[in-house]
C-alpha cells in the first residue's frame, strides 16, 4: 500500500512551517497565510541530485507549431488563428455567461478530426448530453467523463490519449496527495501543475474553466493564470445576447483581443461586423448620446455613450457609470469644470456604454465629455457623428493609436462626421466623411455652443 505523502502548512507571507492550520501565523502575525503544501519524502539531507541538461541557445531545435482552427471564426481571432499544439488555455467568466456551451461548440468541431476529452466536474454527463440536444450539437466522437479525482483523470487520459483535453473547471478538481477541499489553493495549484505538465510532455491542448470572483478576477491563486500560455476572459451583461471572449494574456498571439458572439437559442453565434449591430448612424439625434470609436486588440469597434445629467437631490451627486471607468469619469468632468467652464457638483451625472461593452481605453474621454455637456445643455450632437480622442488635465485632446483604422470603420458604416484629435489627422484619410481636428477641448464643445 503507497504511503500517503505528508503536508506542511506554509505562511505566504514570511515562509514559515506549521504542521497543522492556524488562523494567525506565529512567526509573522498574518492572518489566514497559511497555505497547505506537500513534502517530498524523496528529497534525502545531503544527496546529489541529477540535475536537467543545460543547452546553448544556437543548439536547440525549434519545431513549428501546429495550430488548427477550434471551429469558431471569432474564437480564432482571439486565440491567434487557432489553438497551438501542447498549449494550455484558461477561460474564466460569470457563472451562466456561456463557457461551457462556447466549448461544446467547439469540441463538437474539432471532434470530427481529433480525440477530445470534456471532463465535467460540475455536471453529469446526460447533462451535457441534454445541453448538447437542446443547442442542436452534433458530436458522436466527442469523449465525456464525470470526475474530480485527479488521479482518476489521468487514467482516463493515459488509456484515450486525446488531443483535446477540457477541464470544467478546475476548481471542482482533487488530488488525493493534499487533505485540503476542491477549490481551495494548495488544490487548485497543485492539480492545475500537474495538468499543465501532463499537456506540455503530451503536446495536448488543454483547456482550463476557472470560477471569478466577486470582483470579477479569476478566483485561485494568481499564479494559476501564470502557468497557463493564454488567459481569456468571457463577459457580457446577462441581460444582453452579446458576448465577448478578451484575451488577458497570449504566448502565442495578440492581446486584447476580442471576439464578439450573439446568444441565440442554438447556441452562441460569431459576429463578424459588430459595429454594425452596436451602432446606426442613420438614428435619430438626441441629448447626451454620441457614437465613439475604440480599438478592440486589431479591431477597430464603434459603440454608443450615453450620457444622462439630471439635478441631484442630494448634497453628494451621484457618479454612476455602465461599462466605463467610475473614476476617469470624476477626472472629465474636473476638466470639463475648469477648462471648459460647465459647473456639475449639483448634478447626477450617469454614462452608459451601450450594449454591454466595457471601454478602458482613454480614447474614449472626449466622447464621454461630449455627451455630458450635450446632455446637461438638453441639445444634441449632429447626425452621423463618430468622435475619439484622449483629454488631459490640461485640457489638450491627445492623439491616439489606430486612427486612421477607426475613421475608415465609421466611414464603412455611413457615418459623415468624424471628430479626432489634431495628430491624427492623415492625408490617407478615407474619402466621403468630413474629419474635424482639434487641439483643445473647448474646440469640440464649440459644436453644442
Amino acid at each position: 500500500m503507497r504511503a500517503k505523502p505528508r503536508t506542511t502548512f506554509v505562511c505566504s507571507n514570511c515562509g514559515a512551517h506549521s504542521p497543522k492550520w492556524v488562523g494567525q501565523c506565529v512567526d509573522c502575525g498574518g492572518w489566514n497565510t497559511l497555505i497547505e503544501s506537500r513534502l517530498d519524502r524523496n528529497r534525502g539531507g545531503d544527496s546529489p541530485r541529477i540535475g536537467s541538461t543545460v543547452q546553448r541557445l544556437d543548439e536547440i531545435q525549434v519545431s513549428s507549431s501546429t495550430r488548427f482552427s477550434s471551429g469558431l471564426g471569432e474564437l480564432d481571432r482571439v486565440l491567434g488563428e487557432g489553438f497551438v499544439e501542447g498549449s494550455v488555455v484558461l477561460l474564466g467568466g460569470d457563472p451562466g455567461i456561456g463557457k461551457s456551451t462556447l466549448l461544446l461548440q467547439s469540441l463538437a468541431v474539432l471532434s470530427a478530426d481529433l480525440p477530445v476529452l470534456y471532463v465535467t466536474g460540475e455536471e453529469s454527463t446526460e447533462q451535457v448530453a441534454l445541453r448538447a440536444q437542446r443547442l442542436g450539437v452534433d458530436a458522436p466522437n466527442l469523449n465525456l467523463v464525470a470526475e474530480n479525482n485527479l488521479e482518476d483523470i489521468f487514467a482516463c487520459l493515459t488509456s484515450s490519449k486525446p488531443r483535446i483535453i477540457v477541464i470544467d473547471s478546475i476548481q471542482t478538481l482533487y488530488t488525493e496527495e493534499l487533505t485540503s477541499a476542491p477549490g481551495s489553493v494548495a488544490q487548485v495549484r497543485e492539480t492545475a501543475a500537474k495538468l499543465v505538465r501532463f499537456a506540455k510532455r503530451e503536446r495536448a491542448v488543454l483547456i482550463l474553466i476557472g470560477h471569478v470572483t466577486k470582483g470579477g478576477s479569476l478566483a485561485g491563486p494568481r499564479i494559476l493564470e501564470h502557468m497557463v500560455d493564454t488567459v481569456l476572459y468571457f463577459e457580457g451583461d446577462k441581460t444582453s445576447r452579446f458576448r465577448l471572449i478578451r484575451a488577458i494574456k497570449n504566448r502565442f498571439g495578440a492581446v486584447n483581443e476580442i471576439g464578439v458572439f450573439a446568444m441565440t437559442e442554438r447556441g452562441l453565434r460569431g459576429v463578424d461586423n459588430p459595429s454594425a449591430m452596436f451602432v446606426n448612424p442613420a438614428q435619430e439625434p438626441s441629448p447626451g448620446r454620441v457614437t465613439l470609436a475604440t480599438q478592440e486588440g486589431s479591431r477597430p469597434l464603434l459603440v454608443e455613450i450615453q450620457a444622462l445629467v439630471d439635478k441631484s437631490p442630494l448634497a453628494n451627486p451621484r457618479r454612476l457609470t455602465v461599462g466605463i471607468d467610475q473614476s476617469r469619469l470624476a477626472m472629465l468632468l474636473a476638466v470639463l469644470h475648469r477648462h471648459g467652464g460647465y459647473q456639475l457638483y449639483d448634478q447626477d451625472v450617469f454614462v452608459n456604454a451601450v450594449g454591454g461593452i466595457r471601454v478602458t481605453e482613454p480614447a474614449a474621454d472626449l466622447a464621454i465629455t461630449l455627451t455630458v455637456v450635450s446632455s446637461l445643455k438638453d441639445k444634441p450632437l449632429p447626425q452621423g457623428l463618430i468622435v475619439f480622442g484622449e483629454v488631459g488635465l490640461g485640457g489638450e485632446v491627445r492623439p491616439v493609436q489606430r486612427g486612421i483604422d477607426r475613421v475608415r470603420e465609421a466611414a464603412k458604416l455611413g457615418f459623415s462626421t468624424a471628430i479626432i484629435p489634431h495628430d491624427n489627422q492623415s492625408k490617407q484619410m478615407p474619402q466621403g466623411i468630413e474629419v474635424i481636428p482639434t487641439r483643445r477641448l473647448s474646440q469640440a464643445l464649440s459644436l453644442i455652443a
